[in-house]
């Protein structure tokens, strides 16, 4: 059974008697963040994404494509990973393991049409895959976690394979570079971009405004803090997530190298005439940023949407969480994780039913003073008031 088809304008998805399913422009990439960069509302996503993960299916949900085309298994089997559910439950019809030739087939900005589990480049089938439905992917989603068991013997494995390797990060720390940012004494916020980051670093304005944390980025964590109306002071990462308008918002930029000193997105940063520090060390990006401000002297370190669940490192296609075990053990004493605080406490009372109340509250008071002996006599007082500004003001000319 088809997945239930979301509206688009018809300028960018049309439905016809002769042409039935979903039509609109192919935008294709192997890498799927890469791809949630240049997708406009309708177009049809051809991917390559074994297992895809929450974050690509939220990026993508977010663009409104029209349909989506993996030409891998959007769900293995490794392990129950959510994004083809949340592209089934926003309507988004997902047609699974269309065939690696694909790529080959169809090129960019070519009209596609979706219907059935047939993708159409004008008359000729260029793809048949397999479409999921809220069916298959539940059954799916139940087989991966019966195999749950094993993905966890080897991830438990090789992670006390790598902290062997990586223990020195416990004692030692990492070779913090020269920064301009001061952050010594100082709240630090760093953002990353994690399951449900947004709403937390929503619920946290408060602390935000009262405190001023320093904000620190984590690469693509750049663009959800200048979305909330913050400027981040420093970024740090590949810098392969992070968009131009990150890279250029005026923040310090520091680039995770790997320990042998080759940073690949330096390039980057050179090519856009910006100046950068290098931080080599092992383990992830995010791990570098808390341990390079808790070497930097931080006072409170609060993160948004760090990963620290089997399903979030899996999701990454992370074989170990070592480096982020062993960072935890060593900030952990000024770490405060806010992740899920956005679930914790929602208020009761809405914004606009607030707004009600105050307007009904006003109504009740004009009204009374309409009518009461009270209300008369401020009605004169005002009246008298205004005579003699309107005649102080008739004197100035």
């Amino acid at each position: 059974m088809m997945a239930q088809f979301r509206k688009f304008p018809m300028a960018h998805r049309t439905r016809t008697d002769d042409l039935p399913g979903v039509t609109g422009t192919a935008r294709m990439d192997r890498r799927t963040k890469d791809l949630t960069k240049r997708l406009s509302p309708g177009d049809i996503a051809i991917i390559d994404h074994r297992d895809l993960d929450r974050l690509s299916a939220d990026a993508l949900i977010k663009r409104q494509v029209g349909a989506v085309v993996n030409v891998a298994a959007s769900i293995s089997g490794r392990y129950p990973n959510h994004g083809p559910q949340l592209l089934v439950e926003a309507g988004i019809p997902l047609l699974d393991e269309a065939g690696p030739d694909l790529f080959d087939r169809v090129s960019d900005g070519m009209a596609v049409r979706l219907h059935g589990e047939d993708l159409y480049a004008g008359t000729e089938i260029v793809a048949k895959g397999r479409l999921q439905t809220a069916a298959t992917v539940q059954a799916a989603m139940a087989e991966a976690k019966a195999g749950a068991a094993t993905q966890l013997q080897a991830f438990v494995a090789n992670t006390l394979e790598y902290m062997t390797k990586e223990g020195g990060l416990l004692v030692d720390g990492i070779s913090a570079p020269e920064l301009r940012t001061r952050i010594e004494g100082r709240h630090v916020l760093v953002v990353v971009r994690g399951q449900h980051h947004r709403e937390d670093l929503a619920t946290l304005r408060s602390y935000i405004r009262e405190f001023k944390p320093l904000m620190v980025a984590v690469d693509g964590g750049a663009d959800t803090l200048l979305d909330a109306g913050y400027r981040p002071s420093l970024i740090v990462g590949d810098m392969d997530s992070v968009s131009d308008r990150g890279l250029l918002c005026g923040a310090e930029l520091v680039v995770h190298a790997y320990p042998d000193g080759k940073a690949p997105g330096l390039a980057r940063i050179e090519e856009l005439g910006l100046s950068a520090v290098l931080c080599p060390a092992p383990g992830t990006s995010e791990d570098v940023a808390l341990l390079l401000v808790d070497q930097m002297g931080a006072s409170l370190i609060v993160a948004v949407g760090t990963h620290n669940t089997l399903d979030e490192f899996l999701d990454r296609g992370r074989a170990g969480f070592s480096s982020t075990f062993l960072t935890r053990l060593r900030v952990g004493g000024k770490l405060v994780d806010a992740k899920g605080v956005s679930r914790l406490y929602r208020p009761r009372v809405s914004g606009w039913a607030l707004m009600l109340l105050v307007l009904a509250a006003s109504v009740i008071v004009l009204i009374t003073l309409a009518v009461s002996p009270a209300g008369e006599v401020l009605r004169r007082d005002l009246a008298t008031q205004w005579d003699v500004v309107r005649y102080w003001i008739s004197g100035l000319f």
